[in-house]
């Protein structure tokens, strides 16, 4: 039954921030009588939903849920309240809660109704499915999966800059489902004004869940006529800037619908990405798609913010003069390169996807 509920959990992935993406199965007398995931926006909360769909037969119910259940009164009352009100007997919770607000404060309330509460069932696998959140409570930034489709010695494009395709068709459905499980999708200034992306989940019946679009651009040089831009006001589109942006081109920015964000600059006048990852967790994301380009990635992994990695390889070989995946990097010994631990393989198609996560 937590299984059951890690699967509902894991189904709102991308859709709940600034809340925990959370699962609830309700069983009595050995049958399902109540489910319910965390929805957009984050409410109603999934308990809540069980609830609602178990109506009476919750009362004498076992409860499993993925994260503890809330004890504060936020948009909705407390779900621990909700659960002692419908007179469930037992709730299993995968984790505990380490939002300040809740930290176990909800385990306590049901204890102290005569609920029997037990934790840790499912424990690593809801930790996986809201690492992001978790970060977000702990470090103030969401976490970060870098994603690259690379040839086989690691190139993302041609000297000439031709990339497209270099993986095959399923491999890019599948970048789409990634794409779909993440608040945001982020991308540098230079990648914005050479392949005028329009970075959405372009899945049929996944077109509601192309998450906010995010450019890096130190001087807010987006095009009012990109499709980022064109479109900011059907999907999110926020530009990250320094203070070196000129007021003009912020103001059209924000005419045209982008929201735009100033945020300290770093080296050679770029952004901060330490200080851009804090202020996107101030926003409330917790889980960000870092799609390039080679600039960006080796940025984010020089500040050890990439805590995922899913590489899509084809395989074709495209030399040393094709573009890089990551840009300098500036590594001179083995033991200072950033060290990632494999998840997982699968093959698509002609194609490999790897998962990894970041490691000593």
């Amino acid at each position: 039954m937590m299984r059951a509920a890690l699967a509902l959990a894991r189904r709102s992935l991308g859709s709940t921030w600034p809340n925990p993406a959370v699962g609830c199965v309700i069983v009595r007398d050995g049958a399902v009588v109540g489910r319910g995931r965390t929805q957009k926006g984050g409410r109603p909360h999934a308990e809540t939903q069980a609830l609602a769909e178990a109506g009476e037969a919750a009362a004498g119910a076992t409860v499993y849920v993925t994260l503890e259940p809330c004890a504060h009164h936020g948009r909705t009352p407390p779900c621990a309240d909700a659960l002692v009100a419908a007179g469930v007997a037992r709730v299993v919770s995968a984790l505990e809660d380490p939002d300040p607000r809740v930290k176990g404060q909800g385990h306590a309330r049901l204890r102290a109704a005569g609920i029997a509460v037990e934790i840790g069932e499912g424990a690593d696998e809801a930790r996986e499915i809201n690492a992001g959140f978790l970060l977000r409570v702990a470090e103030g930034r969401p976490l970060f999966r870098l994603k690259m489709a690379t040839s086989l010695d690691g190139r993302i494009a041609t000297a000439s800059g031709e990339s497209q395709w270099i993986t095959g068709e399923a491999a890019r459905r599948d970048g789409h489902k990634l794409r779909a499980t993440h608040d945001a999708i982020l991308v540098g200034a230079a990648t914005a004004a050479a392949d005028n992306p329009s970075l959405t989940c372009r899945l049929p019946g996944l077109q509601h869940r192309s998450p906010v679009r995010i450019v890096l651009d130190s001087k807010a040089g987006l095009a009012t006529d990109s499709v980022l831009a064109t479109t900011a006001r059907e999907v999110p589109t926020w530009v990250l800037c320094t203070s070196a942006a000129p007021a003009g081109r912020r103001d059209a920015l924000q005419a045209a619908g982008v929201e735009v964000m100033e945020v300290p600059a770093g080296a050679e006048g770029r952004i901060d990405v330490p200080a851009a990852a804090r202020a996107l967790g101030d926003r409330g994301l917790t889980r960000v798609l870092v799609e390039g380009g080679g600039q960006v990635a080796a940025s984010f992994l020089r500040a050890g913010l990439v805590d995922r990695i899913t590489s899509y390889r084809a395989g074709v070989v495209l030399g040393s003069e094709g573009r890089s995946a990551v840009g300098p990097m500036a590594v001179e010994r083995l033991g200072f390169a950033p060290r990632f631990r494999l998840q997982s393989v699968r093959r698509l198609e002609d194609d490999t996807v790897e998962s990894w996560i970041r490691g000593a």
